[in-house]
């Protein structure tokens, strides 16, 4: 069952998500959900503990490494996670 949120974010941060999702054949709040998922589904204390943020950290760093995967495995993955 979904149910309906109403969040406020920065406007530019909003544009970056919908092309971010339209560019990953998602809604922006199906998006919101699969973030939201990953988050409420480990096991993080704090927002420090949350992977990307290692990423984050890395690419700062120059240490990171991108991996393309595509926009069917991506979905299979999320869709496979609701179920």
């Amino acid at each position: 069952m979904d149910a309906k949120v109403t969040l406020h974010f920065n406007q530019e941060v909003i544009e970056k998500a919908k092309a971010f999702a339209a560019s990953n054949n998602i809604s922006l709040s199906r998006l919101t959900e699969f973030i939201y998922h990953k988050i409420t589904t480990g096991n993080y204390k704090s927002l420090e503990d949350l992977p990307i943020s290692d990423w984050v950290h890395q690419v700062a760093e120059g240490q990171a490494e991108y991996k393309k995967r595509s926009n069917k495995n991506i979905k299979a993955e999320y869709f496979k996670s609701k179920g």
